[in-house]
């Protein structure tokens, strides 16, 4: 990857990166790059020796000469990337701390200092919008990193939120304390349908873009070679949720591995299928018919494997292979495929 740089054309990249003081300045003037070679994502062929014209968070014109130029004439350029699943409120890549230490021994307030670093990493790394789905026991604060970073108080891609996601009593760590000892979640604990459609209403409230769900949980591959699993939420509960969505003009990612997860997610009539090691032939149909994105977020699959089977969980391999599989049935399908890392969950 020597000699490119990813991040220069998208609209907002130098907006972002602007002095505190004045962050309205950049989108009063344009900015002019020169690249030695174009990749745009659309032609077949890279172009030579081309003019880039910003202003503000629009790419306006593509040249062949300007004024003055950011000379980028050794350097490829290519369109910001886009990351649809990550998780900056998780130190993977920082403190590389436990779960457990992340939601009891550090403060709500240091997590977002950290996010922060994650936020302008993911930037420079040439992403310059990501979708965070969840913070993971810091109730709202990727609200407040998305504030910061569109007011250019901080640098940073372009944010959607997730905030604190769903998922049931009994699902979700932190789980194996005491009865009698009260600890946080990871997510929001909600039962029944009427406690989810408030939920989503007090997620919207404060700043949420998407609802994310959990929708299964306890992962095994039966004789068939079925990934199957145990649903978390009910049909019922899951329309609930949905529909409030729905409702209010927001959208639904559905944290969904196995049979029934994505089964009930895709009747229920989320917009995106996080993960996805197994779908059915027919909500895969489901799936085309209404526009359903699949996120297969590979990368994290194999990170997760390899440690669980070394802790000796011996099911996550093999749902490597289920999930290749997966994928490539998804690909012939026609299904909807969004680029997602779930960075955050791996160092």
């Amino acid at each position: 990857m020597k000699n490119i740089l990813l991040a220069v054309l998208v609209a907002g990249t130098f907006a972002v990166a602007a002095p505190a003081q004045n962050p309205a300045a950049a989108f009063d003037k344009s900015v002019f790059l020169h690249c030695g070679t174009l990749i745009d994502g659309k032609s077949s062929q890279p172009q030579k020796n081309v003019v880039i014209e910003i202003r503000g968070d629009k790419i306006v014109a593509v040249g062949a000469s300007a004024p003055s130029v950011i000379d980028l004439t050794t350097e490829t350029c290519l369109p910001g990337l886009i990351d649809t699943h990550t998780h900056v409120l998780l130190q993977g890549d920082i403190t590389d701390a436990d779960y457990d230490v992340q939601l009891l021994k550090q403060s709500p307030e240091y997590r977002t200092i950290l996010a922060t670093v994650n936020a302008r990493r993911a930037l420079e790394y040439g992403f310059t919008t990501i979708r965070d789905l969840e913070t993971e026991g810091a109730g709202y604060a990727d609200v407040d990193v998305k504030k910061a970073i569109e007011k250019g108080v901080i640098p940073g891609p372009r944010m959607q939120v997730a905030t604190r996601a769903l998922d049931v009593t009994g699902a979700y760590p932190l789980e194996g304390y005491a009865p009698d000892v009260p600890v946080p979640h990871g997510v929001q604990v909600v039962d029944g349908t009427d406690q989810a459609r408030k939920a989503v209403r007090e997620q919207l409230l404060y700043g949420a873009d998407w609802i994310k769900v959990y929708a299964d949980r306890s992962y095994r591959v039966r004789d068939d070679g079925v990934l199957d699993d145990i649903p978390t939420f009910t049909l019922d509960e899951l329309r609930a949720i949905v529909d409030e969505a729905h409702r209010q003009r927001h959208k639904v990612a559905s944290h969904a591995m196995a049979l029934y997860g994505v089964h009930n997610s895709v009747e229920a009539g989320v917009d995106s299928i996080e993960h996805g090691n197994y779908i059915a032939e027919e909500d895969m149909k489901t799936m085309v018919a209404h526009g359903i994105y699949y996120v297969p977020t590979i990368f994290v699959g194999e990170y997760v494997a390899a440690g669980r089977a070394a802790a000796g969980a011996t099911v996550w391999p093999k749902m490597l292979k289920i999930h290749e599989d997966t994928f490539r049935r998804a690909l012939k399908a026609g299904v909807k495929i969004a680029f997602g890392t779930d960075a955050g969950g791996f160092a």
